[in-house]
């Protein structure tokens, strides 16, 4: 009985120390997980709380409806030179401003010199009205202004030298572009920018 006794007096001294020790354990810092948290959370970019750039609208074109034959005339390109006929396997090439015509819902043509070789371009496109501005400001810092395309500023036009010389003209909502090894200085290419500009409907 006195064993008996002895033994729950020692498991009760026992768990009493238990207890003490526990109470004594040091408590968790509450700030320690919030903290490794937030640090967590600055190392790691949160999508959502990144606001996504709106990308600038752009106006639609206005597609150009002109067939090749109208835009010059089997006479006015005969009177410029009889030589010339339609480049059947003509497509704009990437990167040029024929292309972005095309893209732009513009008409491209292409007549070949049967004799030379040399091929003609000419494209017209309505662009969307907010870029408009823009082919203006970038065409009189890569070319030089031609006033015999027309008469600014209802026409602004301008040529570029070069093995292709470039002419750019402006009418109204019309950009023309035309191209070729044929054009060597800016009045090789005006009677046919005269015919165009004259086919084009009024804008």
């Amino acid at each position: 009985m006195q064993q008996h006794t002895a033994r729950t007096l020692a498991a009760l001294a026992i768990a009493a120390a238990a207890v003490t020790l526990v109470g004594c354990t040091p408590a968790a810092k509450p700030n320690a997980t919030a903290s490794s948290s937030a640090h967590a959370g600055g190392s790691t970019a949160d999508p959502a709380a990144t606001p996504t750039p709106t990308p600038t609208p752009t106006l639609p074109p206005t597609p150009v409806t002109l067939t090749c034959d109208q835009v010059v005339t089997a006479d006015q390109l005969y009177a410029y030179n009889p030589n010339f006929s339609t480049d059947p396997g003509y497509a704009p090439g990437d990167g040029t401003l024929e292309k972005q015509v095309a893209d732009w819902k513009g008409v491209t043509c292409a007549w070949k010199n049967q004799t030379s070789g040399d091929v003609v371009q000419i494209a017209v496109a309505m662009p969307p009205a907010d870029r408009l501005e823009g082919l203006k400001n970038t065409a009189i810092t890569v070319a030089q202004p031609v006033p015999t395309y027309g008469t600014p500023p209802q026409v602004e036009g301008y040529f570029k030298p070069g093995t292709a010389g470039q002419v750019q003209i402006f009418r109204g909502k019309y950009w023309v572009v035309a191209e070729s090894t044929a054009f060597f200085e800016p009045g090789d290419a005006a009677p046919l920018m005269q015919s165009v500009l004259g086919n084009l409907p009024a804008s």
